[in-house]
């Protein structure tokens, strides 16, 4: 059997400059991330100047809202939350070729609509009150004005409807 032999020593570094290479390298990168830091900062502090100096109203605060303009803004998102789908829906189930819608008025706080129109005859405008309320989606659908327009050749009904939104089921 042969002898084991183990040496304790460490062998000599096989590329002693590797070291300093790597520090070097490692400085190297250093700085370039300090220069690259330092030219972000003064351009993030530059556009913050020029910004300022174009909005100057918002550098110093913005204004705040008044109340009119707040009660525009919960108006135009009560107008806009109105489930206009749901009525277009059942204006259309509705139509017949006897009625011709000219306008539709909604009250977004009282969820009501007022539709006006014109009819070729009286039946024609009744049926259509009852095609309204047959929809399912207004209720008290009403009859709140009709008048037989005399100074046209064809003698068209004109009316107006009254219904309210039904909450969604």
């Amino acid at each position: 059997m042969n002898d084991l032999q183990i040496d304790f020593r460490r062998p000599r570094a096989s590329w002693p400059w590797a070291g300093r290479v790597l520090l070097a390298l490692a400085v190297a990168f250093s700085g370039d991330v300090a220069v690259s830091y330092v030219k972000a900062v003064r351009a993030t502090r530059a556009k913050q100047g020029e910004l300022a100096r174009l909005e100057p109203h918002r550098a110093r605060g913005a204004k705040s809202a008044t109340p009119e303009e707040i009660a525009a803004a919960r108006e135009t998102v009560q107008r806009l939350s109105t489930p206009w789908g749901r009525l277009f829906s059942a204006l259309e189930t509705a139509a017949t070729d006897n009625v011709t819608l000219l306008s539709i008025e909604p009250d977004p706080k009282a969820r009501t609509v007022l539709i006006s129109g014109d009819s070729k005859d009286y039946l024609a405008a009744l049926t259509y009150v009852l095609n309204l309320s047959r929809a399912g989606t207004l209720a008290n659908v009403q009859l709140v004005r009709h008048e037989v327009k005399k100074d046209e050749p064809q003698r068209p009904v004109g009316f107006a409807i009254s219904a309210a939104w039904q909450e969604e089921k």
